[in-house]
């Protein structure tokens, strides 16, 4: 891979418990985190089926397992379903607030709620404010943070963290009060996120990996229409 005539160097990660099914080992295929030019870079990358979190770039790449599928909303074409509908409805008294991203005891607390509700005893619930910088707020990348706040109390719900590139959002994460199951706060995020992207003409909203079979990321394959990465191009879900 090339970019401005300058090879593109890719690395392979060391085996790691996988993320996302616990008696597996992952890889990731890496971009360079000293390259310069990730900025610029990271809009082609999420073209490839890449991802970020904090710095890195990279995209699942384990030996004998193709369960991480990339994929994104075409968002001019998407038209939200009768659940989705409901779910706008149900959350009319909640607003959202596009800000810059930054770190504060109210964003760390839900930050923390949410980890110890859906993540208990995966190491994730251990963040303190060092972590939650080094995941959600990267150095060198072009995000927002998307509060969704309860209109008369103003009390942040849910966050959702989001990346701007050249005609496109990446949802890069989502965390939300657990105790506010009814509201489907994740599946908010998303809406508002298109609704977003609407509104800033952009092509696509890029949604992470799809996984069959695994229960937290299932939700995705509710939005449609959905495109999927095989590996070379994107193509129907």
């Amino acid at each position: 891979m090339e970019s401005n005539n300058d090879n593109l160097r890719l690395f392979h990660s060391a085996p790691h418990p996988c993320g996302y099914w616990p008696d597996r080992q992952a890889r990731d295929l890496v971009l360079d985190p000293r390259d310069p030019r990730l900025p610029e870079l990271y809009a082609m990358a999420l073209q490839w089926g890449f991802r970020r979190s904090g710095d890195i770039v990279y995209r699942p790449s384990c030996n004998g397992c193709r369960a991480c599928i990339p994929v994104r909303i075409p968002v001019a074409a998407f038209i939200p379903n009768r659940s989705q509908r409901r779910c706008l409805a149900h959350n009319a008294d909640i607003e959202c607030h596009i800000v810059m991203p930054s770190s504060n005891d109210e964003y760390l607390a839900l930050y923390q709620r949410y980890l110890t509700s859906r993540h208990r005893g995966g190491g994730m619930d251990q963040h303190g404010m060092h972590e939650f910088e080094q995941f959600l707020i990267g150095s060198w990348s072009t995000s927002r943070f998307m509060e969704l706040r309860q209109r008369s109390t103003h009390l942040l719900l849910g966050l959702a963290v989001t990346d701007l590139v050249t005609d496109a959002l990446s949802a890069v994460y989502t965390f939300y009060d657990p105790n506010e199951t009814a509201r489907s706060l994740g599946t908010l995020g998303i809406l508002k996120q298109l609704e977003w992207a609407h509104r800033e003409q952009r092509a696509h909203l890029y949604l992470g990996y799809w996984i069959e079979g695994h229960s937290k990321m299932d939700y995705k394959r509710h939005f449609h229409p959905l495109e999927q990465f095989n590996g070379r191009s994107w193509e129907p879900f």
